[in-house]
């Protein structure tokens, strides 16, 4: 569910500093040899910076689908496309799968889609810079 909340780009600010640790610490492990823990980082990331772009916009997600809620959200910021979409919340359902199931996250899925996370993490942090 998407309520309504006062906009707050101070707690904007310290969300993405926290987020600049989370991806230096993302950055510096094997990615190979910890894949899971790099995948889950890497939606981590992504969700939180979702969710400082609509908390600027004075939203924010709760509930058992607030996830899901936060990633189908994006469709409505044109930079964010329906296969972006599609691929947030695939990457959202294996880490769920890893964080509750136990379920590891293949090397090779990070390998063949690093370069489109990372595309995607600076879509989002380019939307907030520009509304901050």
């Amino acid at each position: 569910m998407i309520i309504k909340v006062t906009p707050d780009k101070e707690k904007v600010k310290s969300i993405l500093q926290l987020i600049k640790e989370r991806e230096e610490f993302t950055y510096s492990i094997d990615h190979e040899k910890f894949s899971t823990n790099a995948s889950e980082n890497y939606y981590e990331i992504i969700k939180e910076l979702a969710s400082a772009l609509l908390l600027l916009d004075g939203l924010k997600t709760t509930g058992e689908y607030a996830h899901k809620d936060l990633i189908d959200y994006l469709v409505n910021y044109d930079e964010f496309t329906e296969s972006d979409i599609l691929f947030m919340n695939d990457l959202r359902i294996k880490r769920n799968n890893s964080a509750y199931d136990g379920k590891k996250i293949d090397p090779s899925y990070l390998a063949n889609n690093k370069k489109r996370i990372l595309e995607l993490i600076e879509k989002l942090k380019k939307k907030i810079k520009k509304k901050l």
